[in-house]
């Protein structure tokens, strides 16, 4: 009888324990996100995302970064966004990306908004993406193919949130 009530209450303290034994949220990327992952869990370099190219960082590769949007109607973009915002007021801003060299790149995102990759004026070519709608280290992942080892201008639009977190990462040879 003793056993019976020690495992009963062992059962109903352990059931209880909010986040100790729930299932990750991030862990249905088809991809290995595991460097994203890494990045997201450390210290994030804080900048001011560009009101225009002018005015836009510069932001580098295997880095996390908090950046500060601006309402969506100041920004002028390098390129009309692939997507229209869904939000009201929605924020948005520029920076700029020189990779090391050609390739497929992943831009990770803590929440939902649009990307876009810009060169000589035109969209980048999106070669695919994925999200968790529960995990925010990253919320969504897009892969570009970014074919030059040249000057990019990222475009964030449409965030409901005027602070976001993002790294840009070379994809693994792994990716499908």
């Amino acid at each position: 009888m003793r056993t019976n009530l020690l495992l009963i209450s062992l059962f109903l303290v352990c059931g209880s324990m909010p986040g100790a034994y729930a299932a990750d949220p991030c862990t249905g990327f088809k991809w290995d996100i595991a460097k994203e992952r890494a990045l997201f869990g450390g210290p994030a370099a804080a900048v001011t995302a560009g009101r225009s190219i002018s005015s836009a960082p510069e932001v580098k590769t295997n880095r996390l970064y908090q950046l500060t949007l601006a309402p969506q109607a100041d920004v002028v973009f390098a390129s009309k966004p692939g997507k229209a915002a869904k939000f009201e007021p929605a924020y948005a801003g520029l920076a700029s990306l020189r990779l090391p060299a050609p390739g497929n790149y992943r831009i990770a995102v803590d929440v939902p908004f649009w990307i876009d990759v810009v060169a000589d004026g035109k969209l980048a070519n999106v070669t695919d993406f994925q999200g968790q709608h529960d995990c925010d280290a990253p919320h969504k992942i897009v892969e570009f193919e970014l074919r030059d080892a040249r000057q990019f201008v990222l475009q964030l639009s449409g965030s409901e949130k005027s602070i976001v977190r993002l790294t840009v990462t070379p994809a693994t040879a792994s990716t499908p």
